[in-house]
């Protein structure tokens, strides 16, 4: 295991290495929540997938949020019924690939891992990146939280009424902006005692969630998010209440046969038939 001196990443070759970092990473930040983001390439922009940007530095989804939302919900209102709360929504949605304001993270180091080598199983000249992030209390929600709701719920705005809300007005007149009266129109769709005094600071946040494990890959991959507010923005080396740590990941087809031993693979990460039998197509 090497550490470069200048940004202070981790460099490890094997699991029993990784393991040994990440041990004693817990034990030196133990007042902090952990969690983890594994990419198959290096220098990986850390926004979610609704915010890139095309050659020309346009966005791809970002203006379209609210059509995408809308248009996926009508298309495939079954698999919706149950979603009580809009980030609930947000999440299935994530997981059949729609562009989201949400950003995967895993509080399972090996689940991290593994997405940092899978890309890589026939090569080794590309370096993969376990990014650990170190998360302030105050700022970890549940998914029936307020603010979740008050973020989350962007999604149903359209972009014009997104870029006319003013953060200059203190905060009785921010809340009477006609975008903002909407906005909590739909938050009280899903909790009908809101009070309608939305914090301005929020709708700019970066906050994680921890949100219903209302499906199974989010299950197997102990999945967990940060939800991004109007126009956030994580900077690489984090913010005031976001730390973020580098491991590089060398030897990447060694470590996927490491995981193998401990039943960390496709067909695990990624549960059903299809993926299964792809592991095991591969494996024999």
């Amino acid at each position: 295991m090497l550490k470069n001196q200048k940004t202070n990443d981790i460099h490890i070759e094997n699991l029993v290495e990784f393991i040994e970092q990440i041990l004693v990473i817990k034990n030196n930040n133990k007042l902090q929540h952990i969690f983890y983001r594994g990419h198959s390439c290096e220098h990986y922009r850390l926004e979610p997938s609704l915010f890139r940007k095309n050659d020309q530095d346009d966005f791809l989804y970002k203006t379209q949020e609210h059509i995408l939302y809308r248009e996926l919900y009508l298309s495939e209102y079954k698999e919706f019924i149950n979603d009580k709360y809009t980030l609930d929504k947000l999440v299935r949605m994530q997981h059949y690939s729609m562009p989201t304001r949400l950003l995967d993270l895993t509080s399972n180091p090996l689940v991290a891992l593994y997405f940092a080598c899978k890309s890589n199983r026939n090569k080794n000249e590309n370096t993969g990146e376990v990014i650990v992030f170190f998360i302030d209390d105050e700022h970890i929600k549940y998914y029936d939280s307020d603010t979740a709701s008050c973020l989350a719920n962007l999604a149903r705005l359209s972009n014009f009424e997104k870029e006319s809300i003013n953060f200059h007005k203190e905060r009785e007149r921010f809340n009477q902006q006609p975008s903002i009266k909407k906005l909590l129109h739909f938050i009280k769709e899903e909790k009908p005692f809101f009070e309608p005094r939305i914090d301005k600071n929020d709708l700019v946040n970066i906050i994680c969630i921890k949100g219903i494990k209302n499906n199974i890959r989010i299950s197997s991959q102990s999945g967990v998010f940060l939800l991004f507010g109007l126009d956030s923005y994580l900077e690489e080396t984090g913010n005031d209440y976001i730390k973020i740590q580098r491991i590089k990941i060398h030897n990447q087809k060694k470590i996927l046969d490491e995981l193998d031993l401990l039943n960390i693979n496709e067909s695990t990460i990624f549960p059903g038939i299809e993926s299964s039998a792809k592991y095991i197509s591969h494996k024999n």
